[in-house]
């Protein structure tokens, strides 16, 4: 028997056991109106359908979505050997009831105990107080005058060095690293003053991190088998905690040089950007005495910053090299843009206005980026836990410690919400007479919802309303592998093998 035939016997095996103690010790049931909930397909005897959650995270992805086909907006019941009790929820109204009721569902001890390691106190994981003092260093490091610097100088000088990378290569190209290069050099110099790259040691380690323990909310033994199997997990997470050190001593050093100018023993002239980077870490180390607090703060910053918009950029050229025509009305916006501001056909050199792309200028570029995040949401699916017994919308009861799932990537495909064409790619269904639309975060959740809603959304916006039209008027992008991308197992949806392309260039 091999090694692979091996784990999924033990994984089998224990989850029986899981499923027979957590069954023991459940003293209240999960009803509506006093009846039992449905059950999804394919569940079993004892192990529920932990089975599906042994699958690979694609086809996993897959059962949510044929779930959310069968049940509508219904709320069913999810008997997992890896969760406590719980249910699997399709309806808008459902997911606006638990948006509104922060206090009572949370991220609790279930989701806490698997993501510590690697996130520790940082705001994923953080709640209270804890978790209102790194909001509010996020929100004053997302400040308006920072993100102008990041669309007028930050942004720009990094796109430009993309731009140079591609029209330099000759042979394939992992776009997915040129989009995770440009916003991982962004957070590190703005949030950190540091100098990142997307292929250093720090990345490699955080992408294998994150896959580690997305994994673990699907296998139930996991403490056990880590022994045997963790060794490369821990080995990968000992780099990220020495990074996020590394990330708080460089910003204690950089506050006492800041310390030196303000006594006049340097006077050197800064750049804008010069002056902001860092502002984050320094926002932090100022409204938390614990530097290893700190530091979890910073690497869950560092992650969300990065990862998720450098990943939705994959998603979008991935979509627009199977829809061409969409590129087409991509370059009409830029170069009516261009016509607006007497400017030449041509961004060669990109030596324009860098605020020439914005959101309110490029509603339909904003309504292709929504709308792969509609289909390919950077947080794919999302757990609750019931800090109290709680009544949904729909008469569904859950006792205290229940546990709630939803699939982004299931609920934004819902017929329901979004009509008979909503696996389609279809940027318009977000544009009504021309000018951008939004929906409400229970129907479209990607931003998340109530107190927690995404920091990061202006400048997610941001980067993709410059980056997408740039790429899309200056280079021709074909794929090297035909087929259906997919995702690799992690906490975001980074595709698997990247993005390998072949590049032309317009001019």
């Amino acid at each position: 028997m091999g090694l692979v035939d091996t784990k999924a016997a033990v994984y089998a095996v224990g989850l029986v056991i899981v499923a027979l103690l957590l069954r023991a010790s459940t003293r209240r049931s999960i009803s509506r109106n006093g009846e039992p909930l449905r059950k999804p397909p394919n569940t079993l005897p004892l192990v529920g359908n932990g089975i599906q959650f042994l699958q690979d995270r694609w086809k996993l992805f897959a059962w949510f979505g044929k779930c959310q086909r069968i049940f509508g907006y219904e709320t069913v019941a999810l008997t997992v050997p890896t969760l406590p009790p719980g249910v699997l929820i399709h309806d808008p109204r459902t997911l606006d009831f638990v948006f509104k009721n922060e206090g009572i569902f949370t991220k609790g001890n279930f989701v806490k105990g698997r993501s510590w390691d690697l996130f520790g106190s940082g705001i994923i994981n953080a709640d209270g107080e804890m978790w209102k003092v790194q909001r509010k260093a996020g929100l004053s490091f997302l400040n308006t005058a920072n993100l102008r610097v990041l669309t007028e100088v930050a942004l720009p000088q990094y796109l430009r060095d993309s731009i140079a990378e591609l029209k330099a290569a000759t042979g394939v190209v992992d776009l997915q690293h040129i989009f995770h290069e440009i916003t991982t050099q962004l957070m590190g110099k703005m949030a950190y003053n540091m100098e990142m790259h997307a292929d250093d040691d720090f990345s490699q380690s955080f992408d294998y991190a994150s896959g580690a323990t997305a994994e673990r909310f699907q296998n139930p033994l996991w403490p056990v088998t880590e022994i045997f199997f963790g060794m490369r997990f821990r080995r990968c997470v000992a780099v990220v905690k020495n990074f996020g050190r590394r990330i708080v001593a460089s910003a204690v050093h950089d506050r006492q040089l800041q310390k030196e100018r303000d006594d006049g023993t340097l006077v050197d002239e800064e750049s804008k950007l010069d002056q902001i980077s860092g502002s984050l870490i320094q926002s932090l180390l100022e409204a938390i005495p614990n530097e290893q607090i700190v530091a979890d703060a910073a690497l869950t910053y560092l992650s969300a910053g990065r990862d998720t918009t450098g990943q939705a950029l994959t998603w979008t050229f991935y979509l627009l090299m199977k829809h061409p025509h969409i590129v087409s009305k991509i370059c009409q916006e830029a170069q009516h843009r261009f016509d607006e501001n007497d400017m030449a056909s041509s961004i060669q050199g990109l030596d324009f206005d860098p605020t020439l792309f914005n959101p309110a200028s490029m509603p339909y570029t904003m309504a292709v980026f929504y709308e792969t995040l509609r289909l390919y949401p950077p947080i794919p699916f999302e757990i609750r836990q019931c800090m109290q017994d709680a009544t949904l919308p729909d008469g569904t009861f859950l006792p205290k410690d229940s546990v709630l799932v939803w699939c982004l990537l299931a609920m934004q495909r819902s017929r329901l919400t979004w009509g008979d064409d909503a696996d389609e790619f279809r940027p318009e269904r977000f544009l009504e007479d021309g000018k951008l639309v939004s929906r409400s975060a229970s129907e479209f959740p990607v931003f998340y919802g109530g107190t927690r809603t995404c920091l990061g959304k202006k400048m997610a916006e941001a980067i993709a309303v410059q980056v997408i039209p740039t790429m899309a008027w200056l280079f021709e992008f074909k794929m090297v592998e035909k087929g259906e991308r997919r995702s690799k197992t992690s906490l975001t949806l980074p595709m698997e093998g990247g993005l390998p392309v072949r590049v032309s260039f317009r001019g």
